[in-house]
């Protein structure tokens, strides 16, 4: 706020100085009216040169009852004006500008990045593309004269000068090329602003600038030189200095290698530009060179280079051999990782078998090594070489026998120990514990509990899920007589048609039954049971059945099977069949059926 007093008129917002401390408050007007040097320092800062415009600016400042809002009105205006006059307001302003950015950057970094993103990513994209283009450029000559005869004379020129090749390469195909760009001040001989082209080293522009200065100087003082000629050239073995004079500036080009005259165009152009832009500076120039660097772009536009272009030849020899080591080296990169991807495969899956431990493995360039010890009942190495596509030539292995103990190993000793069927299966747990499933022979099984004592690892044998063969055999044929049944004429003993065609094969099934449960130690009994339908009183019923059942005794005891272990029983109708069908049924319960008890001999 800015407060005033009776006596004196005060402005009470002190200003910074550089060093960070206010300044005192300025008087502005006293009461008799009169106004002090500091004020009129102000004043000539921001208004510059009084003029009849800011005149009134002035009697509205000086006016007592000036309100904050009117100079907020009026600053923005007087800083416009005292812009366009000179930059002694822009130059009081940078420590201030400064020290706000230092203070928003510190509050908030968000604030200036977001501000700044525009510009930042199309400026970081030109800086790199302009990078990326001259480094193509300078490995495309030097691919193009890397095979050229030429390229030994130079790479030992290289050498001795300490220089890179591609540095060599660019200086022996330049045409020309302007590597420094000087703009000097006609009158004074000082030097406004200077340029370099890309990897050019330069001594001081200052004195290179003074120099040429001084050269022209001396030509003009010793020669006789007609009024408005001036130096054009100057020629130093294969640098040559080009200048071009403006009426108050001259622009001067250090060019190396012969240059076209159409260069000339493009140092006329730059310093009829730098002329109309920066007349007014270059006019009032008092050695202040801040103010010329807009130029450079001007003379940025003056950095030309032009080199030898090789033929299309050699051009596509170079690259094509490039291309092919490229290619070769893809390849053999491919193959080799493709082979050490095959080798570390085979090496995972080995070290995954049981009864193989590999110790040490080594892969060479063309052979590779492998030493271990492995279970002669371990999978053969070589197998898994030959599924991992390794050829087995190129690998020398040395395996040491040993007995190993892992489950796998065990099973596989024992079902080869004890030669044990297809039909049983083997198992071997991590407490050695071997398990036999399945289906065997007798005689098998009874040698199998004796043997596996005399097998590596293993502590304990169970077989009580491993089922005799014979006496599935005989299950076997127990369920083949007991679905025999033999059917009956009503009313008779008579077989139906066909049905007598059953009984050769009912007499070799109880045989065979016989003879398996008496090799077993179990003894056979054998139940033929005789059926009527329903037709009939219950009592003629009984008879019929039982005569039936007798028939059949009789018909075995005919055929030399011993029938002392054989009943037959008649239950009439008690037991009748149903099959859906009132015929049908009639016909089947018309029969005699066959019942099978084993039963073990020491019962």
């Amino acid at each position: 706020m800015n407060e005033y007093y009776p006596d004196e008129l005060t402005y009470k917002s002190p200003e910074v100085s550089h060093d960070g401390n206010p300044h005192e408050t300025l008087p502005v007007k006293n009461n008799c009216g009169e106004v002090n040097d500091e004020l009129s320092q102000l004043r000539s800062l921001l208004l510059g040169v009084e003029t009849a415009q800011l005149e009134k600016l002035y009697e509205r400042l000086e006016n007592p009852q000036i309100q904050a809002e009117d100079i907020s009105r009026l600053l923005p205006e007087a800083v416009i004006l005292r812009t366009i006059q000179d930059q002694k307001l822009a130059e009081a302003m940078v420590p201030t500008v400064e020290k706000a950015i230092q203070s928003s950057v510190k509050q908030d970094l968000n604030v200036l990045s977001e501000a700044f993103f525009p510009i930042i990513g199309p400026a970081t994209r030109k800086a790199i593309s302009t990078a990326l283009g001259e480094m193509i450029q300078s490995l495309n000559q030097t691919l193009e004269h890397s095979m050229s005869p030429q390229s030994f004379k130079w790479r030992l020129e290289a050498r001795q000068t300490g220089k890179t090749f591609a540095e060599i390469v660019l200086l022996r195909t330049l045409i020309y090329r302007v590597e420094q760009v000087f703009l000097i001040h006609k009158e004074t001989g000082l030097l406004l602003q200077h340029i370099l082209a890309p990897h050019v080293a330069a001594q001081d522009p200052d004195l290179v600038s003074a120099m040429l200065t001084a050269i022209q100087d001396f030509v003009k003082d010793s020669f006789k030189v007609e009024k408005g000629e001036a130096l054009q050239s100057l020629q130093f073995g294969e640098v040559t200095i080009w200048i071009e004079e403006g009426p108050q500036a001259v622009l001067a080009g250090i060019i190396r290698g012969n240059a076209p005259q159409e260069l000339r165009l493009v140092f006329q152009n730059a310093i009829e530009k730098i002329h109309l832009k920066l007349h007014r500076e270059l006019h009032d120039f008092t050695g202040e060179t801040k103010l010329f660097s807009i130029s450079k772009a001007y003379l940025e536009e003056c950095l030309e280079a032009r080199y030898k272009v090789p033929s299309n030849k050699r051009y596509i020899y170079a690259w094509s051999f490039v291309s092919g080591i490229a290619i070769a080296l893809g390849i053999w990169s491919f193959f080799s990782f493709r082979e050490q991807l095959r080798w570390n495969a085979y090496l995972e899956k080995l070290n995954s078998q049981p009864g193989i431990v590999v110790i040490q493995a080594k892969k060479g360039y063309r052979k590779n090594f492998i030493s271990g010890m492995r279970d002669p009942l371990a999978t053969d190495p070589y197998l898994l070489m030959r599924q991992a596509s390794i050829n087995h030539k190129t690998v020398i292995t040395q395996w040491q026998p040993y007995i190993s103990l892992e489950p796998q190993i065990i099973a596989k000793r024992a079902a080869e120990s004890l030669q044990a069927p297809k039909t049983v299966s083997l198992k071997v747990d991590q407490n050695g514990i071997l398990s036999a499933t399945g289906n065997a022979p007798r005689q098998w099984i009874l040698e199998a509990r004796k043997s596996w004592r005399l097998i590596p690892g293993i502590t304990k044998y169970i077989d009580n899920n491993l089922l005799e063969l014979e006496l599935q055999e005989l299950q076997l044929y127990k369920q083949q007589i007991e679905q025999y049944q033999l059917l009956f004429i009503e009313g008779t003993t008579e077989f139906l048609p066909g049905e007598s065609n059953k009984l050769p094969n009912i007499v070799l099934a109880i045989q065979k039954l016989s003879s398996l449960a008496k090799s077993l130690g179990k003894d056979v009994h054998f139940e033929i049971t005789g059926h009527t339908n329903i037709t009939g009183t219950e009592q003629r019923n009984m008879i019929l059945s039982q005569a039936r059942a007798s028939k059949i005794i009789t018909y075995l005891n005919s055929q030399g099977i011993n029938t002392s272990n054989f009943t037959s029983m008649g239950i009439g109708s008690s037991q009748p069949l149903n099959t859906g069908l009132i015929e049908q049924n009639q016909q089947v319960n018309r029969r005699v059926s066959f019942k099978v008890f084993l039963i073990d001999a020491h019962n």
